[in-house]
């Protein structure tokens, strides 16, 4: 990961800021936004971030050298307040000590506005939300790509992987291509304007962790080129503004057939958002949170109730969003 660091602001340089809010005191207060990872058929190269929900982080600057996490809301005390072990202050104290700035004191509260272990990239949003507050305090100027390998130390610690298809998003906004994590490589893709995402959380518990170790580790060839050619797919109905292309693309069967175990009703919510005019439907991240396409907002929100309402029929309770793709990223919010 340090290799990665030092590759990215060899090209992204980040200098020791000079202005900025930066003074004793100053504080700020930032949003960053939920992401759906994966995006069906590219297990953690594919990755976008939607309006709704995220999270926020409040940041003040203190005399005190050092880091402290004076509050956490939201989470139902499911996070440490230990600055050594939370994604945010951990990926923000890498930050510090890339700019050479470790005098600085720091005082985070971290408002949990998502759900945790949802899918929909709860750490990313938390850990975006700190680096783009201590981006703005100081003035940093530079790329805010250049803040990507903080975040995924922060991806690293709560999940034990550093993958880049939620950070990534989250910080750069948009639709994001990992084209290569060795060295990082992330580009930002088109998409078409008039895509719309349902998004319908299930109050079922997939931890990321485990998620990720029943993942099938060897793929038949016959396998990988299916995948590949749906990524490749995909890709390319985002530049062509082809969102049947889109659609037809996103199929998944390496990851997928294993992870819908772990989700109630999976193949039934399929089936009901494309009987309902859903352009493609899907796994957000490690679930359980499920996605689903859509050429307009009013079959979003017709999807999301009907799934809301089979769910509760079936004595599980879940959250509903719909949302475009979110370009702009994390935002001060005061």
């Amino acid at each position: 990961m340090e290799d990665k660091i030092q590759d990215l602001n060899k090209t992204a340089a980040i200098p020791p800021p000079l202005g900025g809010r930066g003074a004793v005191g100053a504080d700020i207060q930032v949003f960053a936004p939920a992401t759906v990872a994966n995006v069906v058929c590219g297990f953690d190269v594919l990755g976008f971030a939607v309006n709704e929900p995220g999270d926020e982080v409040v940041m003040r600057m203190t005399g005190k050298p050092g880091i402290t996490i004076s509050k956490i809301t939201g989470d139902n005390g499911r996070l440490p307040m230990d600055p050594a072990k939370n994604t945010v202050s951990v990926s923000v104290q890498h930050y510090l000590k890339s700019i050479g700035r470790t005098d600085i004191g720091l005082d985070i509260e971290l408002h949990k506005k998502m759900p945790i272990g949802s899918g929909l990239g709860s750490s990313s949003a938390s850990t975006v939300a700190g680096l783009y507050a201590i981006k703005t305090l100081l003035g940093d100027e530079s790329d805010v790509a250049g803040l990507l390998p903080f975040a995924m130390k922060g991806e690293e610690m709560a999940c034990g992987h550093g993958h880049a298809d939620n950070v990534a998003p989250a910080l750069m906004g948009g639709f994001v291509l990992i084209r290569s994590y060795e060295p990082l490589d992330v580009v930002r893709l088109p998409h078409p304007e008039g895509l719309y995402c349902a998004i319908i959380f299930p109050d079922v518990d997939v931890p990321t962790r485990e998620a990720r170790q029943i993942i099938r580790k060897n793929i038949q060839m016959k396998d990988a080129v299916t995948q590949w050619g749906n990524i490749a797919g995909l890709v390319s109905g985002l530049f062509l503004n082809d969102i049947d292309l889109i659609g037809r693309s996103m199929k998944d069967i390496l990851v997928e057939p294993v992870r819908s175990m772990l989700i109630p009703d999976f193949y039934k919510m399929r089936e009901m958002a494309m009987e309902m005019g859903a352009v493609s439907f899907g796994i957000s991240g490690s679930g359980p949170s499920v996605f689903a396409f859509t050429r307009d907002e009013d079959t979003a929100h017709r999807i999301t109730q009907k799934l809301q309402q089979h769910l509760t029929g079936i004595k599980i309770g879940s959250n509903i969003y719909v949302s475009t793709i979110n370009d702009k990223g994390p935002r001060v919010i005061g």
